[in-house]
């Protein structure tokens, strides 16, 4: 696995995480468009402040498995699973690249196929 190519997939996402949980920030504090002084407008902005701050929310979680797989990336462990130890296959690393987990340990997490034996 090329460990180079897989710290810039991941440091590319970062930044636009970061763009992102930016730009979620300042739309929810208003700072181009701010509160209407009609109430039912502003019913209508605070639906979307709470759609604004789900997404926030999502790409701080994202941030965080992203920063965690920096470290394991730079301890040499990046392709262990931390449940089981066994190796984390490479397809799913390809889909997910800041994966933890094999597939069986994610399915059993979740509740799936693996978790119904």
């Amino acid at each position: 696995m090329d460990t180079d190519a897989v710290r810039a997939r991941l440091l590319r996402r970062r930044e636009e995480l970061h763009r992102r949980a930016s730009d979620a920030s300042a739309d929810l504090r208003h700072e181009s468009d701010p509160l209407s002084a009609d109430f039912a407008e502003q019913v209508t902005q605070r639906e979307s402040d709470e759609v604004l701050d789900a997404i926030s929310e999502s790409a701080r979680g994202e941030l965080r498995q992203i920063q965690a797989a920096l470290r394991r990336l730079d301890e040499g462990c990046y392709t262990t699973c931390s449940v089981c130890g066994e190796p984390i296959e490479e397809g799913r690393l390809a889909a997910v690249p800041y994966t933890d987990r094999c597939r069986q340990c994610a399915e059993t997490e979740r509740g799936g196929p693996a978790h119904r034996r």
